[in-house]
C-alpha cells in the first residue's frame, strides 16, 4: 500500500472507532496482529487479536453514546502511520472522558500489525478503571 492509502486506511479505522463499530475495527487488524497500550494501568499492556476483540467490544460498551475521536496530525512513512488524536465521550460513569492520545500504527499485508497507544493513563485510571491501580 501507499503511504496516502496507508494513511486513509488509519483514518478510517479512527472513524470506525468513533462510530462504535467494533466489527470493522476488529477486521482491520492483521491476523497476528497485536495492541501495546502504554503506562501502569489496568488497561495497559500488550493484547492479542482475541483479547483485542473483548477489549474493544468493552470499551465501546462503556460509552453509550460513543466515544468521538479527532485527528488532529497524521503523519506516515513506509508501514508506518503516527496519529496524534483527541477523544471526547460521556463514560457510563456519568464522567466526561476527554483523552489526548499518540498512536503508532505499524502495517503489515494492508492490516494493522501493531498498534502502540499513548495517552494520559491518570485519566486512565481515574475513569475507565474506577480509581484501581494496576500496582
Amino acid at each position: 500500500m501507499s503511504v496516502e492509502s496507508n494513511k486513509q486506511f488509519i483514518g478510517e479505522f479512527i472513524q470506525a472507532m468513533s462510530d462504535g463499530n467494533s466489527e470493522a475495527i476488529i477486521n482491520a487488524y492483521h491476523p497476528e496482529g497485536t495492541v501495546a497500550t502504554m503506562g501502569n494501568t489496568l488497561i495497559s499492556g500488550v493484547r492479542g487479536l482475541d483479547e483485542i476483540k473483548q477489549f474493544a467490544e468493552g470499551v465501546l460498551d462503556s460509552f453509550p453514546n460513543k466515544l468521538a475521536f479527532n485527528i488532529k496530525n497524521i503523519t506516515a512513512e513506509g508501514n508506518m502511520v503516527a496519529v496524534e488524536a483527541e477523544s471526547d465521550g460521556l463514560h457510563i460513569s456519568g464522567q466526561n472522558y476527554h483523552q489526548h492520545y499518540h498512536f503508532l500504527f505499524e502495517l503489515r499485508d494492508g492490516k494493522i500489525y501493531r498498534m502502540k497507544e499513548y495517552m494520559d493513563t491518570e485519566m486512565v485510571t481515574e475513569i475507565l478503571c474506577d480509581g484501581q491501580t494496576a500496582g
